[in-house]
């Protein structure tokens, strides 16, 4: 990857540039069966609109907080890049009263009502679907993502000095991240082509680290597992080798 890349979405442009048509997210949820796969180029798609909906419709800007509640999803994944290209912080599992903006799974519906600005609710349907009934209060993801722009451009500048994550009572620069993530990267051995297999939450930083930010950063792919203890041992040697997993 670019030595010069400072924030993630610096990370996710490199990626673009050097080869859009790899995997770069595979998600598997082993309580419902499903798979999906996104290229890095898709995945970008994704980040792109998400961002666009942040900045325009949320009307967030630069220093805001969008508190994110939601598991180890792909979805979830989109959500923190696309936190990192408009410049706001991603406050993971963070407090939604004290946020400009929360993002909200099926499960956190209540809690999230706290939050005085803005919501966002992901129903995290099998194909990125919507919500049957959208949830009171609520703007539906599925709804709102698809009309948004497929290219982003910040309004202004990200600084990589600023906060871009908060996650278990720590806030990291978007500098600070990607430090972070490389030195796992490195510390694991992952390169450019590395398959990484997390069924780590999205609830700290490890699960954040392996199941996005360090292959990202190694120019590598993470086969994310949400409910991964439904899978027998004998299935996961399966994944492993049909996924390529090298990690």
């Amino acid at each position: 990857m670019n030595a010069t890349d400072r924030t993630p979405a610096d990370l996710l442009r490199s990626a673009l540039a050097a080869d859009p048509a790899r995997p770069l997210v595979t998600f598997y949820d082993d309580a419902t069966g499903e798979r999906v796969e996104l290229s890095v180029a898709t995945f970008a798609n994704w980040v792109a609109k998400t961002a666009n909906l942040l900045q325009d419709d949320l009307a967030v800007a630069p220093g805001d907080r969008v508190a994110l509640l939601l598991p180890a999803h792909w979805q979830t994944a989109v959500w923190l890049l696309a936190c990192s290209s408009a410049g706001v912080l991603a406050d993971v599992g963070g407090d939604p009263a004290a946020a400009d903006v929360v993002v909200s799974g099926p499960d956190t519906l209540e809690e999230a009502r706290a939050c005085s600005g803005e919501r966002m609710a992901l129903a995290l349907r099998p194909l990125g679907g919507r919500f049957p009934q959208p949830p009171q209060g609520f703007a539906d993801y599925a709804v709102e993502v698809p009309s948004q722009g497929d290219r982003f451009a910040p309004y202004a500048p990200v600084d990589p000095a600023a906060p871009a994550l908060a996650v278990g009572g720590r806030e990291l620069t978007g500098a600070e991240l990607v430090e972070r993530a490389r030195a796992d990267a490195a510390a694991h051995g992952l390169e450019p082509g590395s398959r990484v297999l997390s069924g780590l939450p999205y609830d700290g930083w490890e699960g954040l680290s392996y199941g996005l930010y360090a292959p990202l950063a190694a120019g590598g792919s993470v086969v994310l597992c949400r409910h991964l203890d439904q899978l027998d041992e004998k299935g996961l040697a399966e994944r492993r080798e049909s996924e390529r997993v090298t990690v």
